[in-house]
């Protein structure tokens, strides 16, 4: 069961399609992941192409207390809009392509939107690996991260915005035990070592690098902006 959810801003934010891609792309897998929050977008929609709707009409100076008129128009508009769905699903269904990760003998099927992100390679010392996701966003890195069985981030807080979004297998910290489809906004306020014991995959977005806070990981401090 999915816990933890964007809100209602981020998700309104996303169905105007005024988020930056990085963030787009996270709102996009969760609600691949959640049945609720996709219901909650087709909502926002369809309330948004109602109100486009309107503007056009009043826009165009259409006669509201003229029926034939407007049912002219809504049939045009729904035609358009069945013919441009129907495009689209039959060059969607020509183009599909495996849509999938595999590193550490692991094999990760992942959300639609992240079809045409994944060109690069695997970086990554002992059971953490990244792999970098080119959003051309100058600030905000976007990675998928593997943390292999067994393994940990060693405990740390963050001088940004962290965004993790869970796409496979579990992991924990001093606040939860997270499962796929969990989508954690995290800040300076909180600090935490992240554990799995099965292994996960997840998708992350940090604005700043990480403040390591215990052990011989603090010595990496000092070149945080060459590491996040």
């Amino acid at each position: 069961m999915i816990n933890y959810h964007p809100d209602q801003h981020l998700l309104s934010l996303h169905a105007k399609g005024e988020l930056p891609l990085s963030m787009s792309i996270a709102i996009s897998a969760h609600a691949e992941l959640c049945p609720h929050c996709q219901q909650q977008l087709d909502q926002m929609t369809i309330a948004l192409s109602e109100q486009q709707f309107e503007s056009a009409v009043k826009t165009q100076s259409v006669d509201t207390n003229d029926n034939h008129q407007l049912d002219a128009l809504l049939e045009q508009l729904l035609n358009s809009t069945l013919d441009t769905l129907e495009i689209e699903q039959a060059s969607t269904i020509d183009t599909i392509e495996d849509n999938s990760v595999s590193i550490k003998g692991q094999h990760y099927p992942l959300p639609k939107v992240f079809r045409k992100q994944i060109n690069a390679s695997w970086q990554g010392i002992g059971k953490v690996s990244r792999l970098r996701l080119d959003t051309g966003e100058p600030q905000a890195r976007a990675s998928l991260l593997h943390i292999a069985a067994n393994g940990e981030i060693p405990e740390h807080t963050h001088k940004g915005a962290e965004l993790t979004l869970l796409l496979a297998g579990e992991f924990s910290d001093c606040y939860n035990t997270y499962k796929p489809g969990d989508f954690m906004l995290l800040d300076k306020e909180h600090q935490h070592s992240p554990k799995t014991l099965e292994g996960c995959l997840c998708y992350t977005i940090v604005d700043a690098p990480l403040y390591f806070t215990k052990g011989f990981s603090k010595l990496l401090n000092p070149i945080g902006d060459l590491l996040y």
